[in-house]
């Protein structure tokens, strides 16, 4: 089962200006949520309607679009299917992601070797599916494309960390000319290692997928202490419980949110005085129909949170 799968089924000043001229930035589609919209993490490719369907289903105003399925597939045909049934069923796409071309190993051991731009065998590659997920996600109208950059090294002087800089921003330009901002989500490198990769990348449209659990999973911090350093750059957020590793070998445990060592009230409460409006977007890796009753019971859960916090 793929990990996303639901439902079966240019300069600083430049790149400012093509973020406004495009329209796609924080007046766009995302701005019609309410702040802090619960959201579901959904892979449409297959099923397309019935997984929107769902979402709407669900109770969802709005999703986040996995679009690994898509490779090779990103037609003007498939957007205006997505984009029809986005619109049928009252359901706004926040983001667009590609984690992509294969291989892939969500461990510690061959993770290194083959997640995000910092491998060199996949980083080209990785670089095209990223544009092509940028255009696509152009034409759904959809202001954010967001990836793992991978295990981004800790020491700036590693000659991986210099070309994985250079790879994010290849990818940031291009969205940016697409009106769009480029979001590394966290999971793999420590958030000072993101945090050094936003300046040196140095460009306005560069932010940050904040996941909650990934943090944990692959022992790099604590979410709280993450917002303290990467806060003022999440423009998005996976909602995700999760375990420390105790195996050296393996990620750490995904689990029902609440029932993890995330402490909700306290992200939510940091990102909301720093003005964060995003969506905040259900990902929970099981499938069939347990995972559509945790998914009832979490957006239950962070609703409640996230009514006390905003109060």
């Amino acid at each position: 089962m793929d990990r996303r799968t639901f439902l079966s089924a240019a300069s600083a000043a430049a790149l400012g200006h093509a973020l406004y001229a495009s329209g796609l930035n924080d007046e766009s589609k995302p701005a019609m949520l309410k702040p802090m919209a619960v959201g579901l993490l959904i892979s449409p490719y297959g099923a397309p309607e019935a997984t929107i369907r769902r979402v709407h289903d669900l109770g969802f105003t709005n999703c986040f679009l996995s679009l690994d399925g898509y490779l090779g597939k990103f037609t003007q045909e498939a957007a205006n299917e997505i984009k029809g049934l986005l619109q049928k069923y009252q359901v706004v796409a926040t983001t667009v992601e590609v984690v992509g071309p294969q291989p892939l190993k969500w461990n510690f051991l061959e993770g290194p070797s083959t997640i995000g731009l910092v491998p060199p065998a996949t980083r080209s590659a990785r670089i095209d599916a990223l544009r092509q997920a940028s255009d696509f996600g152009k034409l759904l109208g959809i202001p954010q494309v967001q990836t793992h950059c991978g295990f981004i090294p800790e020491n700036p002087a590693d000659p991986l960390y210099e070309d994985t800089v250079k790879a994010i921003r290849s990818v940031a330009e291009h969205c940016a000319g697409n009106g769009q901002h480029f979001l590394m989500e966290t999971g793999q490198e420590t958030p000072t290692a993101m945090a050094r990769a936003l300046r040196d990348v140095n460009l306005p449209n560069l932010a940050v997928g904040l996941d909650t659990a990934n943090l944990i999973l692959y022992g790099k911090a604590n979410p709280v202490d993450a917002v303290e350093i990467l806060g003022p750059h999440v423009r998005s957020i996976h909602a995700k419980d999760g375990r420390w590793p105790t195996d050296p070998d393996k990620l750490g445990e995904e689990v029902l949110i609440g029932k993890g060592l995330v402490d909700f009230r306290a992200v939510f409460t940091k990102l909301h005085q720093l003005g964060y409006r995003g969506a905040v977007t259900i990902e929970r890796e099981t499938s069939g129909p347990q995972q559509i009753e945790d998914v009832r019971q979490e957006k239950q859960y962070l609703e409640k949170i996230l009514n006390e916090v905003l109060a």
